[in-house]
């Protein structure tokens, strides 16, 4: 593996970790105005990276439509199933104390690692596909997407972190939680790219795969946070600066 490639797969891990620095800013509690509008303008981010970064290519790719669609589906059921197994992220509090605490701290620590495994193997299936060549992928749509998901990962590091600080937590401990969230991305990256004997040969299927699996989060979990309480508009207007900023870098650059 070249240098590029793993500069690139190492982008969106320093995106959460330069969100989950927040906490050194912060005060205890992210204000509700400020988290809408940082999961709005990640879930725009999001949505256009799904498209451009991943659907596009995999329906250029191949002749048909069906790896776009059999693929993105699988992406799909394969969230929906980490989803009955593991916590979501948006979780209601329950009772105070050490323990509840700590249980609500482990899941949501838990929840958001297992949610940046999709995102990781996107930017390793698009960096498989380059370096394999012919695949319709460039080296600067890698890029993009990998500068992209890291867009979207510095909101996604403060929202992780800030409810630890809240818990009680330290803010060093806090940032350390934060940024192992994020530390899974370029493992999953690394084996992507290790498998891409396997991978490229149903590398349509596998774009679509990643770009369902970051959809299902946009729609279950990002859009339920910020659209909820007052002021969703907050949340609509960042959305929409996300996507088009996302757009503007794929297609300008891709």
């Amino acid at each position: 593996m070249n240098a590029e490639v793993f500069q690139g797969i190492m982008i969106p891990f320093l995106g959460t970790s330069l969100g989950a620095s927040l906490v050194f800013f912060l005060k205890k509690q992210i204000s509700e105005t400020l988290r809408k509008l940082l999961t709005g303008f990640a879930a725009g981010v999001m949505v256009a990276a799904s498209f451009w970064s991943l659907l596009q290519p995999a329906l250029d790719s191949s002749t048909t439509f069906v790896p776009a669609a059999v693929g993105f589906l699988v992406g799909i059921l394969f969230l929906l199933f980490l989803d009955e197994i593991t916590p979501h992220m948006h979780m209601d509090k329950q009772e105070e104390g050490p323990q509840k605490k700590m249980k609500r701290t482990t899941k949501l620590i838990l929840a958001v690692t297992l949610h940046n495994i999709p995102e990781g193997m996107a930017v390793g299936v698009v960096y498989a596909g380059w370096m394999a060549g012919g695949a319709g992928v460039s080296k600067t749509a890698a890029l993009v997407l990998a500068l992209g998901i890291a867009i979207q990962n510095f909101p996604e590091g403060a929202i992780v972190s800030t409810p630890l600080l809240a818990e009680g937590m330290s803010k060093k401990k806090t940032f350390f939680y934060g940024v192992l969230s994020g530390a899974v991305e370029p493992v999953a990256s690394l084996v992507t790219i290790a498998a891409a004997t396997v991978v490229i040969p149903i590398l349509p299927y596998f774009l679509a795969f990643a770009a369902g699996a970051m959809m299902y989060v946009v729609v279950e979990e990002l859009i339920p946070e910020m659209s909820e309480g007052k002021h969703t508009n907050f949340g609509t207007i960042a959305f929409s600066l996300g996507f088009v900023l996302m757009m503007i870098l794929d297609v300008a650059l891709g």
